[in-house]
């Protein structure tokens, strides 16, 4: 999935270029690059499919030259992740009914490829002879406020001869205060929502039928055409009939056969400044910088990006961000953060 706007990430990232088309790392590559590499050798090339906004076909197949373009789903409207799988199900029906799938978001940072691919391979063998729908779970390494959480149930299953198990979800959990993190972590009984789902297209589609049937209809009306020329402009009439709901709210949270299987392959949802400042290097006192030059007195903690070629002096900010791109520059509080989408309405009505 690669159509958001990463607003929470602006300026740096814009509706023209957002964050999954960014490097954070300075790894000379994209997150969506990031994404795609790791999925090859696991997944046959010509089988990734990437879902985006029809806006963004063109950096998709930059980024990912070698992706097939009928690979890549065009979504001319925003409606969120439930739409945007029911879409991808449909696309899948028409050539491969028995198909097992994982669905991944293009913005995320996982660190420990080979421990990712391996746990992906034990559960995509599970759904090839279940109905459930798995999700992964990443064990919890702080009380994460920033993350929804999947509680465990007593209910548990053995996977192979390495130790894997999967269990039967209890509940889904939203982004806790910090006290209730804390409860969280020392709980044991809790797991980061990592937002990935793997499935057989039997079991989805079910899920759907029974769960967000008026979803449902609109792609199953286009079967018929879903793999041929004509698929796009149905697409392109119908989509926009569909609700804007998330697949966690809209299947995973009302469905009775939803695994989850824990995992530790270094993952994090890249999903804010503070998330990002968390994955970066930093100085002796803290700071954080991102491609870019910066000199600091008496200043701690910041995380700070420029345009290529700008040099930051800061003097005197602590717990702050500084984020500058194409003639906007961002001088926020890292806790204030949660406000920038307001900062983005407020500019755009002002200025842009």
């Amino acid at each position: 999935m690669a159509g958001g706007i990463g607003s929470r990430f602006w300026p740096y990232s814009r509706n023209h270029r957002p964050k999954q088309f960014l490097d954070f790392f300075g790894t000379g590559k994209s997150l969506l690059q990031l994404t795609v590499d790791r999925l090859r050798g696991l997944i046959p090339a010509e089988n990734i499919i990437v879902a985006t906004n029809a806006a963004y076909r063109d950096l998709v197949l930059e980024h990912v030259p070698d992706l097939m373009p009928e690979n890549v789903l065009l979504e001319p409207c925003r409606r969120n992740t439930a739409p945007c799988i029911a879409y991808a199900a449909t696309h899948i029906l028409s050539s491969n009914p028995e198909a097992n799938i994982l669905v991944a978001a293009s913005d995320h940072l996982i660190t420990d490829t080979e421990a990712f691919r391996k746990t992906l391979q034990t559960a995509l063998r599970y759904v090839a002879d279940h109905q459930d729908i798995v999700t992964l779970g990443m064990l919890p390494t702080r009380p994460e406020t920033g993350y929804g959480y999947i509680q465990l149930s007593d209910s548990k299953r053995p996977l192979g001869i390495n130790g894997d198990a999967i269990y039967q979800v209890s509940c889904f959990r939203e982004k806790p205060d910090l006290a209730t993190a804390k409860q969280y972590l020392k709980s044991g009984d809790y797991l980061w929502n990592s937002g990935m789902f793997i499935f057989n297209l039997r079991t989805i589609v079910a899920a759907f039928k029974q769960h967000l049937p008026a979803v449902w209809q609109v792609f199953e009306n286009g079967t018929d055409v879903m793999g041929t020329k004509q698929e796009q402009t149905y697409i392109n009439e119908h989509f926009q009939e569909c609700e804007n709901i998330s697949v966690d709210y809209g299947i995973m949270e009302k469905a009775h056969n939803v695994m989850v299987m824990p995992a530790d392959f270094g993952w994090s949802d890249v999903g804010t400044w503070g998330s990002l400042y968390e994955l970066q290097s930093k100085d002796e006192n803290g700071n954080a910088v991102i491609n870019a030059n910066a000199n600091f007195y008496d200043s701690r903690r910041n995380i700070v990006t420029l345009e290529s070629g700008k040099l930051a002096v800061i003097e005197g900010l602590e717990d702050y961000i500084v984020a500058e791109s194409e003639g906007v520059l961002l001088i926020c509080r890292k806790q204030n953060e949660q406000q920038i989408r307001r900062f983005v309405a407020d500019a755009d009505e002002k200025f842009l």
